[in-house]
């Protein structure tokens, strides 16, 4: 039961990635392709729990931990630089 679930939860994540890279890729503005960046750093963290909730160890879920917050100081310094010219003043 929970094997199916999880090539449930894959698949469907990996379309979600799909979606988001194309939207990456034809996005009109900049904000958008920001906010499809940022739904692919999410998503790349359900990919690592799931292999962890599958592979059965602690160690994918710190990895998940240090990529959301990458993910999260990324997607400031950014919106930060968009916003104002300069990430530091």
């Amino acid at each position: 039961m929970l094997d199916t679930a999880l090539w449930i939860s894959l698949a469907l994540i990996v379309a979600a990635l799909a979606m988001n890279v194309a939207r990456l890729a034809r996005g009109p503005d900049i904000p958008d392709r920001l906010l499809a960046l940022d739904t692919i750093y999410v998503n790349s963290i359900a990919l690592i729990v799931l292999l962890g909730l599958w592979l059965n160890t602690k160690v994918y879920f710190e990895a998940a931990i240090l990529i959301a917050m990458l993910g999260f100081v990324s997607t400031m310094a950014i919106c930060r630089y968009l916003l104002r010219g300069d990430i530091i003043e």
